[in-house]
């Protein structure tokens, strides 16, 4: 049997800690992995919303136009809502090798606060160049996948899940709030756990989903070590 780290094994946080999603992300590179075709969106949204933008410093997303033809381009209007659109650029490529071209020139660069990179090919060695790139830019990294369990220098691995909302807080039959469940499956700091999330509609960051605010920890469960 695998053996982990004692990181894996502290006590848990103490009730008022902040959950890793709820989180900015930090500088470095992390992955989040869509578990279905229908759940890229909410992978994208997961990104955004922990996003932590400057003055100055805004978004790159490197795509395939393989990536773009399965999923569609993101909506410009709606990435206001993340306030990332002031600050969007989108770098389509051919290839992967491409895509990974640009997301580590950007991440070197310094410019940008965040940069998304759709690559599922990734090895090790080029992951851990990103890695590299993005404590020299000072910015955070993200790739964006659809497949996991790939041997990865990310600092956080995410699983992330489209789940039904709740319905409105007035009208049961109106549509309600954007929620994920994002499961982290690795990471070099935290336990891995469970989140429910939410996407808040003034502030439109992530919150613990409603039915979980008083719990204190955001974690409801742990299954395994991925």
């Amino acid at each position: 049997m695998e053996s982990f780290p004692a990181m894996f094994t502290h006590p848990s946080p103490e009730p008022d800690a902040v959950p890793p999603p709820l989180s900015p992300l930090s500088e470095g590179l992390e992955e989040a992995c869509a578990d279905g075709v229908r759940d890229m969106a909410a992978a994208f949204a997961f990104t955004l919303g922990r996003a932590s933008l400057g003055v100055g410093r805004g978004v790159v997303m490197s795509v395939t136009r393989s990536w773009l033809q399965e999923n569609g381009r993101p909506y410009g209007p709606g990435l206001k809502a993340f306030q990332a659109c002031d600050g969007f650029v989108l770098v389509e490529t051919r290839t992967e090798a491409l895509a990974l071209w640009a997301m580590e020139q950007a991440l070197r660069s310094g410019g940008a606060a965040l940069v998304i990179g759709t690559v599922d090919g990734a090895e090790l060695a080029q992951t851990r160049r990103l890695e590299f790139a993005a404590r020299d830019g000072g910015c955070s990294g993200l790739l964006l996948r659809t497949r996991s369990g790939d041997l990865s220098a990310a600092r956080r691995r995410w699983r992330i899940t489209t789940h039904a909302s709740a319905g409105g807080a007035f009208d049961d039959r109106a549509p309600g709030r954007m929620t994920i469940r994002a499961e982290m499956t690795r990471s070099r700091m935290e336990r891995p756990g469970i989140w429910m999330l939410e996407q808040d509609d003034e502030t439109h960051r992530l919150r613990l989903a409603d039915r979980l605010a008083g719990d204190g920890l955001g974690p409801i469960s742990r299954t395994r070590y991925a």
